[in-house]
């Protein structure tokens, strides 16, 4: 196994200071975070109370049903007593009108602030562990990632501006919470985020099913970033060349691959295990 050549020397606040602009030279994102109208709100239980509880997010609008109210008191998740809202009382049809269509709201929405724009600096500091998606555009399965990260103690993510999802309602309630834990820096270049990756210290290892060892196999740096690639096309090739190397999931059997999403909390639980 040959290990890639690391470039640059090593070289991380907070997830509420975003900067106006970051220093890899991103423009303010203001909104990036959202999309169109029916995209402003996040919705579910999980996703809500998430934001709620979050010092970045400003919180606009707040609607429940009544139904809603008493499913949060019988599972002992209530409302903060001191709301930054006010509450308004909906019917369940009229917050899915607010909503995309088939949105399963469970009775709660919130209209919030986007995430603050943080930079790859910002994102990474006070953690060990990182994950780097190469194009993952499905927002179902960057939210299972997210979840999976917060799970197994990977502090931040690093995307792409240009596709990758909106960090709207569908994601959020994909994550189930998660996206208010994980802090995410959407990034311009993908190539130069691996490269300010490595100069802060992080070995950067690339998942894929060619790889040059199976993950469990590997000695590792005390700093990991894990970089996954898209469905079906896995990593670009200058992502791979970026990588200081190339590793794989061990599998049995005639079926080696696994959803991205599958694969990044198996990959997650490989790394945590470690420091049991």
């Amino acid at each position: 196994m040959s290990r890639r050549k690391q470039q640059g020397k090593f070289s991380n606040s907070s997830a509420t200071s975003g900067s106006p602009r970051g220093r890899n030279g991103r423009s303010p994102a203001g909104g990036k975070g959202g999309g169109g109208a029916n995209d402003a709100y996040l919705y579910g239980f999980h996703a809500v109370l998430a934001a709620l509880a979050n010092p970045a997010r400003l919180a606009e609008r707040l609607v429940l049903t009544r139904n809603a109210e008493t499913e949060l008191a019988r599972q002992g998740a209530r409302l903060p007593a001191d709301l930054p809202v006010r509450l308004e009382i909906m019917e369940n049809e009229d917050i899915a009108a607010l909503l995309p269509a088939g949105a399963v709201h469970q009775g709660i929405a919130l209209r919030a602030s986007p995430l603050p724009d943080l930079d790859v600096v910002e994102a990474c500091e006070g953690t060990n562990r990182v994950v780097v998606l190469d194009q993952v555009t499905d927002p179902h399965n960057f939210g299972a990632i997210l979840r999976s990260a917060a799970v197994f103690g990977a502090g931040a993510l690093i995307t792409t501006e240009r596709n990758s999802p909106s960090l709207g309602g569908v994601l959020a309630k994909a994550a189930s919470g998660a996206l208010e834990l994980v802090r995410v820096a959407r990034i311009t270049n993908l190539v130069r985020a691996i490269e300010e990756l490595k100069e802060l210290g992080f070995e950067v290892v690339g998942l894929d099913g060619e790889g040059e060892a199976s993950l469990p196999d590997l000695k590792l740096s005390p700093r990991v970033a894990l970089v996954l690639g898209a469905e079906g096309a896995g990593l670009r090739r200058l992502t791979r060349e970026h990588c200081d190397l190339l590793a794989r999931l061990p599998a049995a059997g005639g079926m080696k691959s696994l959803n991205v999403s599958n694969a990044a909390a198996v990959a997650l639980y490989e790394l945590f295990r470690r420091n049991l």
